[in-house]
């Protein structure tokens, strides 16, 4: 028998000129709420085995590796009677990228924020904690069901934005045009539904993937967007029958090339929604979401029970070094990951969310391939060590035209951050970033993690892979195959990427969609394998699942970075500063 309980926090961490997570422009601030952002937790314990977990979505951009480690403290040191053990905890986000960033350690993702925020960090782990031990006091005998139904294709919902990178992967046997990129995702909806043993529901937990991105980087109103709105909607929906207890998420699963925006908007430049307002947009796909989820809610009152069955493992990997298993590595030979590094491809943006103009990248490209081939000719003359260095980005990262190399902590192949050729100017984040370098904040640690945790959390018939990341359609699609046919012989029947959890690093994309170097491949960071490496890594996890617990040996590469709150307060955000750069 399983014991469910539900919890739900308010996470809302209003400040004034805050930067937004998710677009990355300086001009993405607060100003305002429009609704408020919220944690949602479900714990479910197997009461046969004692063992349990918590599973969480936040309404915020991603989870970070300073929002679990604060969680993970404040749930040891002050609920400790609780007992979640690191690896039942999964914490994820559902991608809105119109609520305060601020809330990572790591320098690149305080760049437009601008910094470290210490009163948005504070109100997300308390909140994520409050809705967990909210949801492991209150639980009650329960029954989980499984529902699927897939969403119709005249439901303008989703929509694949790097179709060219798409067609390329051998699995799409027939390349799809243009006007059938609302083919070119997965439409299916899994749901997990939780009742009493009376009937009466507790909650729901569903998966799709969508960016949460109908509201566009030109917002200042705080907002959960199209997810937000469906859960809201969903949640009021149950109420009315006065089942105030019921929480429904709305979580990703592969999303990282899909969009809910596709109509051109000739006066902003970009894509947008059904609506010129995108504040209805995201109503409007919300309801969408919100709809069908209802459905196959109603649908799974009629599915038999799940099997009894509660298991978890955690390990963390650098991926700065994985040997890719020869199965994974699309027919290439030395198939390996390397430090992270972005790309050009990333910091131009999408046509939903657009970065530097076509004439500063392309300017940008002349420079790092200018730098490429002194770097390249070079070698010779460099020690072995460095030369190995340098030969290995290039192989590691392929056909990517590295702009930030966020290990070795350089720009442009500089680490002179602060005298960057760059104008501050040019664009206030790179402005402040000069300034992070000039104070020293910036420090001797990577700017974004290169240690990351990858996570399998099994509930009946289903198991979680918990990715620090978020994944391509047909990446997401390779990976769950891969994990199936492992876990089959734990009763799994499906996996589900569960992205934007437990940290963050960028995306994964195909090793065939990264050569094409989009938007998605330039922020594949590790490299053009890093799917392989994904795959060999959660393979062998999944591995040790299999095993009785006594006999695993789940092995980790280490931890992520520390910074001391020296660092942090150095590159703290400052209202004044904020001021002087940007109207408020």
């Amino acid at each position: 028998m399983y014991e469910v309980g539900v919890g739900k926090a308010d996470i809302t961490a209003f400040k004034l000129g805050v930067g937004m997570m998710g677009y990355g422009m300086y001009y993405n601030i607060v100003k305002g709420v429009e609704t408020d952002l919220f944690a949602r937790a479900v714990v479910i314990r197997d009461t046969t085995t004692g063992k349990k977990t918590a599973l969480v979505n936040a309404e915020i951009c991603f989870i970070t590796i300073a929002i679990r480690r604060g969680v993970m403290k404040k749930l040891q040191r002050k609920h400790e009677h609780l007992g979640f053990a690191e690896d039942a905890v999964m914490l994820t986000a559902q991608h809105t990228h119109s609520a305060p960033g601020g809330y990572s350690h790591f320098g690149l993702y305080n760049m437009s924020i601008p910094g470290f925020v210490p009163e948005v960090y504070q109100k997300v782990v308390d909140g994520i904690v409050d809705a967990i031990v909210m949801a492991a006091e209150n639980l009650v005998p329960a029954t989980i069901k499984l529902s699927r139904g897939e969403v119709a294709a005249d439901k303008d919902v989703a929509f694949n934005r790097s179709l060219d990178a798409y067609n390329a992967n051998p699995e799409v046997k027939t390349k799809l045009k243009p006007e059938e990129t609302n083919q070119a995702v997965d439409r299916n909806m899994l749901l997990m539904r939780f009742d009493d043993l009376e009937g009466n529901p507790i909650g729901s937990w569903n998966w799709f993937g969508v960016h949460t991105t109908s509201l566009s980087n030109d917002n200042h109103r705080i907002c959960s967007d199209n997810k937000g709105y469906a859960a809201k909607y969903h949640e009021d929906k149950v109420k009315k029958r006065k089942k105030d207890r019921f929480i429904s998420v709305f979580a990703q699963r592969k999303a990282g090339d899909v969009t809910p925006n596709w109509k051109w908007d000739r006066k902003k430049k970009w894509t947008r929604g059904k609506f010129e307002d995108d504040f209805e947009s995201a109503k409007y796909n919300g309801n969408i979401q919100f709809e069908h989820a209802h459905e196959i809610f109603k649908q799974a009152k009629k599915s038999e029970d799940m099997p009894t069955q509660v298991d978890h493992a955690m390990t963390y990997v650098d991926f700065r070094k994985v040997i890719v298993d020869k199965e994974f590595a699309c027919g290439q030979k030395d198939a390996r990951t390397g430090p992270a590094c972005h790309g050009v491809a990333f910091f131009e943006g999408t046509k939903e969310g657009p970065g530097m103009p076509p004439a500063v990248g392309a300017l940008a490209r002349t420079l790092v391939r200018a730098q490429k081939a002194y770097e390249l000719a070079a070698v010779k003359f460099k020690p072995k060590d460095k030369a190995d260095r340098i030969l290995e980005k290039y192989h590691t990262q392929g056909p990517k035209d590295i702009l930030v190399e966020a290990d070795d902590r350089r720009i442009l192949g500089t680490r002179d951050i602060k005298n960057l050729v760059v104008p501050a100017w040019a664009d206030p984040a790179v402005g402040q970033f000069k300034r992070f370098h000039a104070n020293g904040s910036l420090g001797e640690k990577p700017w974004i993690p290169q240690i990351l945790p990858i996570q399998i959390v099994i509930i009946g018939n289903i198991a979680l892979a918990g990715i620090p990341a978020e994944i391509t359609t047909i990446a997401g699609q390779r990976l769950e195959d891969t994990l199936l046919e492992v876990l089959a012989d734990r009763g799994v029947t499906e996996v589900v990427c569960s992205t934007y959890t437990n940290a963050y690093c960028g995306y994964i994309t195909t090793y065939e969609e990264y050569q094409l170097q989009l938007y998605e491949g330039g922020h594949t960071v590790f490299g053009q394998h890093f799917l392989g490496a994904v795959q060999t890594k959660f393979k062998a996890l999944a591995m040790e699942l299999l095993k009785p617990e006594s006999d695993r040996n789940v092995v980790e590469d280490g931890r992520p970075a520390v910074f001391t709150d020296e660092e942090l307060q150095l590159r703290s955000f400052d209202i004044e500063t904020q001021k002087r750069l940007i109207q408020l």
